[in-house]
């Protein structure tokens, strides 16, 4: 059994290496060559558009690994069934259970790879090509609106929210174009911040630069001041400029980052903290939710590319050749991760249950797996 075991697994594993650097080296030709009308501006030069390329290879893998999986466990597999190797196998004792366990252990491992690639290689990398970016762009934009925030605090006067907006970040990561708004429990505006940059530290404690800061007293202080002498200005409304302002807030550096840069630099948890962070705010965290259970579930897909590629091994010879199976997985990839894909956005649009939305494709590609392998070994 170890014999097999080695034979199978060395097999298989150097096919998907094969398919997933032939997969690695278009993909990093297809971003270097996008990126070369970038070079002589604002000082990039190739090995900035090179490294920015390189930057994107761990996020491509860590996509591209269930179809590397799919197609190179196929080919393997066909392979050995076109020189008679697996059914020489299966008349030595391999049959479909012990060969479906067998090939499960080797997905598992390439899932649990996928994922200690997806939650640790990926958001560094990712983080630092969008940082490389913003210091050739002058900076980074979050749409056209920004990037908003809320938060909820009391105070001795009764709570209030808190609501900022980020427009951006500078070259060097600094937040531009900062504007914060505190509303009073009434929903009245009771002070309004803006600043051309910030800092924010992980403590909350935010280093406002050039403020602009206006106030504007309760509803009760403007009752009392009306009924004073003639001097004295009712509903005064205090403005102060700034050179600088320590803000405490309990919106950190983790949050502040999660709501200005792409969802593809958070690990797992972080997306899970900050969807719960949405919620508590009663902001839309649909998108992000969905983006958790995704990053969840994505390492299994590989278990259930391994068990979606058994079924070509039971295929006669006569059934296709090695390349046509090959062509009939890459169909198969590609229907799974436009599936996945379709099925993300949808669920956004529609509200519907977010890990639901993120299981269905793979329980969908598992379930024809095990239908067709089923049918295979007990009608072929």
């Amino acid at each position: 059994m170890k014999t097999i075991r080695r034979l199978l697994y060395r097999d298989i594993v150097s096919s998907v290496m094969f398919v997933a650097v032939a997969f690695l080296s278009l993909f990093f030709f297809i971003d270097f060559v996008d990126d070369l009308d970038d070079i002589g501006r604002r000082g990039r030069t190739v090995w900035h558009v090179a490294l920015s390329a390189l930057y994107e290879v761990p996020g491509h893998f860590y996509e591209l690994l269930p179809i590397a999986v799919l197609i190179g466990t196929i080919y393997s597999l066909a392979r050995m069934a076109q020189a008679s190797e697996f059914t020489i196998l299966r008349t030595g004792g391999l049959g479909p259970g012990r060969a479906l366990r067998l090939l499960a252990v080797l997905g598992v491992a390439f899932g649990a790879s996928n994922f200690v690639i997806g939650d640790y290689v990926v958001p560094a990398s990712e983080r630092a090509a969008v940082l490389l970016k913003a210091e050739f762009n002058g900076g980074l934009r979050v749409g056209r609106a920004g990037a908003w925030l809320k938060e909820r605090h009391n105070t001795p006067t009764g709570e209030r929210s808190v609501s900022v907006n980020v427009a951006g970040t500078g070259p060097t990561g600094v937040l531009e174009g900062i504007r914060i708004y505190e509303f009073d429990a009434d929903g009245r505006l009771a002070e309004r911040i803006l600043a051309s940059q910030a800092r924010v530290g992980l403590d909350g404690r935010w280093t406002l630069i050039d403020v602009d800061r206006t106030r504007w007293p309760p509803p009760s202080a403007s009752a009392s001041s009306g009924g004073g002498s003639d001097n004295e200005v009712p509903h005064a409304v205090v403005g102060d400029k700034l050179p600088t302002l320590q803000w405490l807030s309990a919106l950190d550096a983790p949050t502040v980052a999660a709501a200005v840069l792409p969802v593809n630099t958070m690990t797992t948890l972080e997306l899970w903290r900050y969807s719960a962070h949405l919620n508590d705010q009663e902001q839309a965290a649909d998108r992000h939710q969905i983006g958790f259970w995704k990053k969840a579930f994505y390492p299994l897909s590989c278990l259930v590319m391994v068990a979606l590629a058994l079924p070509f091994a039971y295929l006669q010879p006569r059934a296709g050749g090695i390349s046509l199976k090959v062509f009939g997985g890459i169909m198969l990839g590609i229907s799974f991760v436009l599936l996945n894909n379709l099925a993300g956005h949808i669920g956004v649009l529609r509200s519907w249950t977010p890990w639901i939305v993120a299981a269905t494709p793979s329980a969908l590609f598992l379930l024809m797996s095990l239908g067709a392998f089923a049918w295979l070994v007990r009608y072929r």
